[in-house]
């Protein structure tokens, strides 16, 4: 599958700041890795986010949110935002912070 690229480059542009992004080729898009893990990609025109187990249900009752079932079972703390949840800067920066709060919390591969 591939992904929106529009949608990839508004990714970067809230990365900007963050030191050491990596980006790599999976769940059949683009992952945007914070030391090593993954803190958000992009899969069609929808972003996913790794928000982890303690934030999963919040993230749940936002807006455009639904479960990563990418595997037909869904995946606990990770969520897919739909392309109308990305449309505002705002909306899409503040789902990235989420995604890199979580990659950061981990210890770095």
């Amino acid at each position: 599958m591939a992904y929106d690229e529009g949608v990839a480059q508004r990714v970067r542009e809230a990365l900007a700041e963050v030191p050491g992004v990596e980006e790599k080729r999976m769940f059949g898009g683009l992952a945007f890795m914070v030391g090593g893990h993954m803190a958000c990609g992009v899969v069609g025109s929808e972003l996913m986010v790794r928000v982890g187990p303690g934030a999963y249900d919040q993230a749940l009752s936002r807006a455009h949110a639904r479960p990563m079932d990418f595997t037909g079972r869904p995946l606990r703390g990770m969520v897919y935002v739909g392309a109308r949840g990305l449309e505002a800067d705002r909306d899409l920066t503040a789902w990235v912070e989420l995604g890199v709060s979580f990659a950061a919390s981990l210890p770095p591969k």
